[in-house]
């Protein structure tokens, strides 16, 4: 062909694509207005997105993120923000807006922190009062609801609303409190809440009185109640209050509880989480889990007297997807036995089923109900309040004046004054509400004097617990493992009792119900049957249990070359499972990995061994590319640890870390076995990398920055 012959082909091609750019565009200005150009918003993991209400499903409403707004509509003169995980952050924000305004006089209002476009603190009203109550998650992290304000006052360059830069201090107008939550168990403490308080301080805000720091590893009511009383003073002396000439406003009650005489059955709440669970909504998410027919269960301690337990739950028709280091988030219900005890102690035995609405008194809140209604007095206790926990003592307190007898009123004011006499009656010997109760209530007879929504305002609610997942998607994408030891223990305060954990116990019992296992008489028993019998279908033996999954940053390394040493004893070796089960998939796929090193530790061999014979085969198929390494406490006439198992292969160790750029991960108890294999560390690079006491130490920290050196410890 000539070139002549090619000059019409060539314009022919650019008239088309100068056509379809001329059509693109045209859809793209006019995409509003068609019918496939609205934008979806993603709702969670799932498989349909959301709808309106004629399709009986729920529609989310724009929440009004402008707090300094709400403020001004309401009247308010204090807002409480919190950032929590597990309710605990809120509950305490809760009970400092109900003091301050009983006691003080103060105009209080709550709200989270995730609701808020925090961005607006440099537009806080001067003559008002921000109060934060912040949770730490882990290791230095913000909890879920607080990523976000998180991320703003920690970036480089916070953009606040007025665009004053910082250095200019926009937030000189705002005046605060701050009170952290977080554990001492952890080598990073209280980070969020110490971050958040420097923060303000650093960009021109002005805090009242000392920060509170609460310790959840067995004092934080403590730590609450020592710290509030000269954290009220300091806030009196900024807002004009005189202490001496306010008095104490009568109890307002937090909740209108009504009980319903019509109502329609197919919207009452049976211990389901959200309105989308109601409705079969099928995006799972923390407020809306899935529930998963377990596939499998079987018992992993050889002895008698200590329990673990593995449950394998199929997730294949729930959309959702995990990775290796993930958290499982199951949710548990509270014994049958707990809630017969409070129903009956609180004379609501005979209303147990009653269908009931309750709502908050304060037209401020940005939480109208404290949980999904209507619902059943039985349902409450089941499924929405925390009635397996120890009672605090300013509650105790408070219930003093609602008892008819002296003696009762006696015994509860002076549990909630005497700090001594409360910690060895109530708290060393885990004394629940109904428990209490129970023993004050004189012959027997119903404490029916008590409000009952002061005990929902006062009880914290029924929490998630979360499991490391223990299998890995790449062998399992369907199937999500855990392993959970079973907590029970008699205290020393009250040795005729055995304290049961309440989610390892529930697990047990499902395993127990599954395999048809005499049930021990004196041990929890469970609603197995779940909202709406949903839960169990005993034709075909098969139960299901309520979860979620949680995204974590405990991540196996993104080059599978790279070598990784693991150090979990107990139920501390259930990521690792996964990342093994990971490795080994991959080798068997014919990827090349890295070295996989595992410290376990346990009692005995033959008694507490956990996934003996599977990690035989695993590591067979990783051949020179594995390690296993044990340490059995008991067996010997000293006791044998996983660090001293680490020093024994210190030279191996530090050749992975310093010079092939291995990961070293920690996975268990962070009171005693991760601050020693911490200290273990440090101890390997001084003595195999010649570095001094401080050079190691900062050698340690580095990793940790690094992301080289992760953990997933709990107390």
């Amino acid at each position: 062909m000539s070139e002549y012959d090619e000059e019409p082909l060539i314009d022919t091609i650019d008239l088309v694509i100068l056509f379809i750019l001329a059509v693109c565009s045209a859809l793209y200005f006019a995409r509003e207005s068609l019918p496939f150009g609205k934008k979806q918003t993603s709702t969670g993991i799932g498989v349909k997105p959301l709808t309106d209400a004629k399709n009986g499903l729920p529609t989310r409403k724009k929440k009004n993120r402008d707090f300094v707004q709400r403020m001004k509509e309401m009247d308010k003169n204090v807002i409480i923000f919190y950032g929590s995980q597990t309710g605990t952050a809120e509950d305490y924000a809760s009970r400092l807006a109900k003091e301050g305004t009983q006691r003080f006089g103060l105009r209080t209002m709550t709200v989270d922190v995730e609701d808020c476009d925090m961005t607006l603190l440099d537009v806080f009203p001067s003559d008002c009062i921000a109060f934060f109550c912040m949770a730490t998650y882990g290791e230095g992290e913000p909890t879920d609801d607080a990523i976000e304000f998180w991320e703003l006052i920690t970036s480089e360059n916070p953009e606040l609303s007025t665009g004053i830069p910082v250095e200019e201090k926009p937030l000189q107008g705002l005046r605060y409190v701050v009170f952290a939550l977080g554990n001492s168990t952890y080598e990073i403490f209280n980070a969020v809440g110490r971050t958040v308080d420097n923060k303000l301080t650093e960009f021109g805000a002005q805090r009242i009185g000392k920060r509170g720091e609460g310790d959840d590893d067995g004092s934080l009511e403590e730590d609450f109640l020592g710290w509030k009383e000269d954290m009220w003073k300091a806030v009196c002396d900024t807002m004009g209050i005189d202490q001496n000439t306010i008095h104490a406003s009568a109890r307002v009650p937090a909740y209108k509880i009504t009980e319903l005489n019509s109502y329609e059955p197919e919207k009452v709440y049976y211990g389901e989480h959200s309105e989308q669970a109601l409705n079969g909504y099928q995006t799972y998410d923390a407020k809306n889990p899935y529930p998963a027919p377990i596939q499998i269960s079987r018992e992993l301690f050889k002895i008698r007297g200590r329990n673990c337990v593995h449950l394998e739950m199929d997730i294949s028709e729930s959309g959702m997807t995990y990775q290796s280091g993930d958290h499982c988030a199951i949710w548990p219900m509270n014994p049958e036995q707990d809630v017969y005890r409070i129903l009956h102690v609180l004379g609501l035995w005979e209303k147990r089923d009653t269908v009931i609405m309750v709502e908050s008194t304060d037209p401020s809140a940005t939480k109208k109900h404290p949980f999904p209604v209507p619902t059943t007095y039985a349902t409450i206790f089941r499924n929405y309040l925390d009635i397996h926990t120890t009672t605090s003592r300013q509650f105790i307190g408070t219930l003093a004046q609602y008892v008819s007898t002296e003696e009762a009123r006696a015994k509860l004011t002076s549990l909630g004054e005497d700090k001594e006499a409360y910690r060895v009656e109530v708290a060393d010997s885990h004394l629940t509400l109904g428990e209490l109760l129970e023993k004050i209530s004189p012959g027997g007879k119903p404490l029916d004097t008590i409000p009952l929504d002061l005990i929902i305002e006062s009880l914290p609610r029924l929490q998630l617990r979360y499991y490391s997942i223990s299998s890995s998607p790449k062998a399992t994408p369907n199937s999500i493992h855990v392993t959970a030891t079973v907590l029970s223990y008699n205290p020393s305060t009250a040795s005729e009792k055995t304290v049961y954990g309440l989610a390892t116990n529930y697990l047990l019992q499902v395993h127990r119900k599954l395999r048809n296992i005499q049930h021990p008489e004196t041990a929890p028993f469970y609603l197995y049957s779940g909202p709406r019998n949903k839960y169990h279908d005993e034709s075909n033996n098969i139960i299901r249990l309520a979860l979620h999954v949680r995204r974590t940053n405990f991540k196996l390394p993104p080059n599978p070359k790279t070598p990784i040493v693991m150090v979990g004893p107990g139920t501390g070796v259930a990521p690792f499972r996964g990342f093994v089960i990971e490795r080994t998939w991959m080798r068997t796929e014919g990827v090349e990995v890295g070295d996989t090193v595992l410290f376990y530790g346990c009692r005995r061999r033959h008694e507490d061994f956990l996934y003996e014979e599977e990690f035989e085969e695993y590591f067979k198929v990783l051949g020179d590319r594995g390690k296993l390494i044990t340490a059995f406490s008991r067996e010997l006439e000293h006791k044998v640890y996983v660090q001293h198992r680490l020093r024994e292969h210190k030279e191996y160790i530090w050749d992975l870390l310093r010079n092939r750029g291995g990961y070293f991960y920690v996975c268990g108890d962070a009171k005693s076995m991760a601050r020693d294999v911490n200290s273990c560390l440090i101890q390997i690079a001084q003595e195999c990398g010649g570095m001094d006491s401080g050079n190691a130490t900062n050698y340690v920290k580095d990793l940790r920055n690094q992301n080289k050196y992760q953990e997933d410890v709990w107390s």
